[in-house]
């Protein structure tokens, strides 16, 4: 009887611990035999901790990392706990809620009366030893990349798959595949202990794609005026959407949903709302979408009436609503025109320091067809600018950003200067304007309690710095240019080591350009720059100052005596073109026939020289606005001719001298000088040489324009003027926004004495502008795509060039800019003033992308095509297919 009672109570025992373990499966008995267990079947105890330890983790556990964990879990030396309790129980929650641990125990490894001694034992999750992408692109895995953030050699958690499941899934919906499949999984690594290979495979399937949108309910507005209202869900294989994207996004296609109901409200439909849609599949790559809607009545405005409006008559504020009673019910425009717009009526508030200004439409009455407006504004008292924070800026010195701001410490907050000072930033070049837009609205601190703002303007600085080295092979042999130009030089540190970022003095935004070209012995040209756009540093007066030469050889008789037949200067063509694109002449591309001729037949009797040099002051206006400068600039021009036999010039030896005053008149109100969104430039100019022939005493009826004499004091006067536009498509909000571009030119060089007209500063017109070897003739070069380099006419004295441009962006960022174009163009010269007509053009048209790096500078190709007859050049009747390239400088 008695062994019978020792086994039960044995049983009972052991059952006893058995279910207070599983009822308190944190706390684990020690299995230490000199421990005693814990009766777990008594009451629970209350307990002093004297010690705790945490084991487990991989890697050496220093003193320190011991003690942030004990910190973690809440426990310390001293604090009184009951085991078994929620104590306890809490802190292996808290670990588990932590995510980097797979295992987390707790255990009593000793007990001495009321004192106990735990060991936290914690498992590390694994660590990530690779990371392997399966079924997806080099670019996209790129992207993922970046999203997922996950980074070999940390620990990986439950929650952070999840999450890279939803952002992959995410990230090929985006891009069309919405039927994409997303597996991550951890595979051990066999070669490292507790770390895995995270597999992530994703099965992309068929690309959505919209077979057909079918609307019902609709008679006021057309299926085709609104599924163009849905920008971003188009159907596929109509000639309409053949430059928007058709592939099917969920997301997009709530935003389209809303964009509908928003043409209807633009149209006077406010009731209009969807009643219900449908999504469904067409085949395997398509889908089909269902719209049923219910229009609604054609609202009109009986009403309008202005509230609270103190500080302005409801007559300036209904001027620039431009909304009447009678008009159609137009949310659209009632919101742009209260809020949106560049001249919106809010704006007349906040460009006069009322910053707390809002005007809120109401619908005060609805009946049957009609709605009365009440407009209640709120005014709220002037904001005063506190303080004025530069962030994000290491290129310039802190005032040399601060005069460009019209936002100033003391001064009434306008929205017009903000905007302002945010368009000169841009215009300096060191900082990216993209971003500066996009992140301007944020840096509006106001504190309506003591009536203050503080504007932060959040700056990313971008290199403009340019280096430009070209190359290329011209009928005289091996061409190269390398030019230099420094956007953001400091001329008083250049003797101050301390003060140079690098080896070059940087920080006051001044320019330098050091440029040289040359192909040896026929050709050099080099030249020095320097612009100080804050001329004293108190006003933006700008000041100038260039110096260039240029030295090009010619050819002895043993060529023309080889070549009898053809002479390439009578083109003005003797290098063959230009550097960087493989040089191009009358003697064929790369030099043609004549290039061992010409490379053997070098000159040095033969010379043409240049000298030059410039000194110009401008300042900025006030009046008509201070968009406009106006600038004076003195110049010196010296021709030295020796043995120059051919045709190009009407005398061969002799010294030609120019002194120049020339006067522009310049209005320029872009936001970027990048790519351009909106605004306009404007300019006049004028240069004029003194008229030497009212009293040097010549007769110049009597002299032959052979005669050196007759060209020793150069004289005439030139005028150009050149206007362009810039007109978005879409809202400025839009960071790709599309942009229609315009251009107009005019020029005329103009004489004193119809006997002694200038043979230098004539216009060459034809290609693409570039200057090249040209310039050493003392010619400007016109740019008309379409048609070969100056092959429309040479030393024409008259010229005009029309222009318009569609501009794409494709990539707007610091570290590169690249947009597309579409063009037409037209324009012709004239060899005498008295010959033009403006009707007499030729046009073309094409194609071409541009792309800026900051430091090279900007760079393109186009192609064009040119429709009309070039007279005197070739065999062409028309300019034809053309291809031209830029390098630093735009058509």
């Amino acid at each position: 009887m008695l062994k019978r009672i020792s086994y039960l109570l044995l049983l009972f025992i052991m059952l006893s611990q058995f279910v207070s373990m599983a009822q308190t499966n944190d706390t684990i008995p020690s299995s230490t035999p000199d421990v005693p267990p814990v009766n777990y079947t008594a009451a629970p105890k209350k307990y002093y901790i004297a010690d705790i330890d945490v084991t487990g983790v991989e890697g050496t556990m220093y003193e320190e990392q011991k003690f942030t964990l004990v910190g973690f879990s809440g426990l310390s030396k001293g604090q009184q706990i009951q085991i078994p309790g929620d104590e306890l129980s809490n802190v292996v929650k808290k670990f588990w809620r932590h995510g980097l641990f797979s295992d987390i125990k707790i255990l009593q490894t000793k007990v001495e009366g009321d004192s106990v001694w735990l060991e936290l034992r914690l498992t590390d999750r694994p660590r990530v030893s690779d990371i392997r992408y399966i079924g997806m692109k080099k670019n996209e895995q790129d992207d993922i990349e970046k999203k997922l953030g996950v980074v070999k050699g940390n620990q990986i958690t439950p929650p952070q798959i999840s999450r890279a499941e939803v952002i992959i899934k995410n990230f090929f919906s985006e891009k069309g595949f919405g039927d994409a499949e997303v597996r991550i999984m951890q595979r051990p690594d066999p070669t490292q202990k507790n770390q895995v290979v995270l597999e992530i495979e994703v099965d992309k399937k068929e690309k959505l794609k919209v077979n057909s949108i079918n609307i019902t309910g609709n008679e006021a507005l057309s299926d085709r005026k609104l599924k163009w209202a849905m920008k971003k869900t188009n159907e596929k294989g109509k000639l309409i959407n053949l430059f928007r994207t058709k592939k099917f996004v969920e997301d997009l296609y709530k935003e389209d949903k809303n964009n509908l109901i928003g043409k209807y409200h633009e149209e006077g439909y406010r009731d209009a709302e969807i009643i219900r849609d449908s999504v469904y599949k067409h085949d395997e790559k398509t889908v089909n979408i269902d719209i049923e809607l219910e229009e609604g009545p054609l609202y009109h405005i009986r009403s309008i009436n202005w509230v609270g409006n103190t500080h302005y008559p409801s007559s300036q504020l209904e001027q620039l609503l431009n909304m009447s009673p009678g008009d159609i019910y137009n949310q659209k425009k009632l919101q742009e025109r209260l809020n949106s717009d560049e001249d919106a009526a809010v704006n007349l508030y906040q460009n006069n320091g009322y910053l707390f200004s809002r005007i809120d439409p109401i619908e005060i009455n609805i009946e049957n067809d009609s709605v009365d407006l009440e407009l209640r504004v709120i005014e709220g008292p002037k904001a005063i600018i506190k303080r004025v924070i530069i962030q994000g800026n290491d290129r310039l010195y802190e005032d040399i950003i601060r005069r460009e701001l019209r936002t100033k410490p003391g001064a009434v907050f306008s929205k017009e200067d903000l905007l302002r000072s945010v368009r000169e930033i841009a215009q300096t070049g060191h900082f990216d304007p993209e971003a500066l837009s996009a992140d301007i609205s944020g840096g509006i601190n106001p504190n309506i309690e003591d009536g203050t703002v503080d504007i932060t303007y959040p700056l990313t600085s971008k290199g403009n710095d340019q280096i430009e080295f070209s190359a290329g092979w011209g009928v005289t042999g091996l061409v190269g240019k390398l030019s230099l130009r420094l956007n953001n030089f400091s001329l008083q540190n250049l003797l101050n080591p301390s003060m140079h970022r690098g080896i070059i003095p940087q920080g006051e935004g001044q320019t330098l350009v050091l440029s040289a070209q040359t192909n040896g012995q026929y050709y050099q040209s080099y030249q020095f720059q320097f612009i100080e756009p804050w001329f004293g540093g108190k006003r933006p007066n700008h000041l100038s100052f260039n110096v260039y030469y240029s030295r090009m050889t010619g050819l002895n008789e043993r060529y023309y005596s080889q070549n009898m037949y053809s002479n390439p200067y009578m083109y003005g063509y003797p290098y063959g073109g230009y550097g960087g694109y493989g040089g191009y002449g009358y003697g064929g591309y790369g030099g043609g026939y004549y290039q061992d001729a010409m490379e053997y037949s070098y000159d040095p009797n033969q010379v043409f020289n240049m000298v030059g040099a410039s000194l110009g002051y401008g300042k900025r206006l006030e009046w008509p606005d201070d968009y406009f400068q106006f600038m004076a600039e003195l110049g010196y021009q010296l021709y030295a001719l020796k043995n120059w036999r051919y045709n190009y010039f009407p005398f061969q030896t002799g010294n030609s001298n120019s002194i120049t005053l020339g006067l522009t008149l310049s209005r320029t109100s872009t936001d970027s000088p990048i790519y351009t969104r909106v605004g306009s430039q404007f300019t006049l100019n004028v240069s004029a040489t003194p008229p030497f022939s009212l009293w040097d005493g010549n007769d110049y009826t009597k002299m032959s324009d052979s005669d050196p004499v007759k060209y020793r004091w150069n004289e005439y006067h030139k005028w150009k003027l050149k206007v362009r536009t810039f007109t978005p498509l879409t809202p400025l909000t839009v960071k790709r926004t599309p942009v229609m571009a315009t251009r107009v030119e005019f020029g005329i060089l103009g004489h004193y004495n119809k006997n002694k007209q200038t043979p230098f500063e004539t216009f060459d017109v034809g290609g693409d502008g570039m200057t090249g070897y040209t310039t050493t003739f003392a010619t400007e070069n016109i740019a008309l795509r379409g048609y070969e380099n100056n092959s429309i006419a040479q030393q024409a004295r008259a010229y005009t060039r029309l222009g318009l441009e569609l501009r794409y962006p494709f990539i707007l960022e610091p570290n590169s800019t690249i947009y597309g174009i579409a063009f037409l163009e037209a324009g012709n010269a004239w060899w005498q003033v008295k010959d033009i007509n403006p009707f007499d053009l030729k046009r073309s048209a094409g194609v071409g992308a541009r792309i800026f790096l900051p430091m090279i500078g900007l760079m393109g190709i186009d192609w064009a095509y040119g429709f009309d007859t070039v007279y005197g050049r070739g065999s062409r009747e028309r300019g034809g297919s053309q291809f031209h390239f830029i390098i630093g400088q735009e058509f």
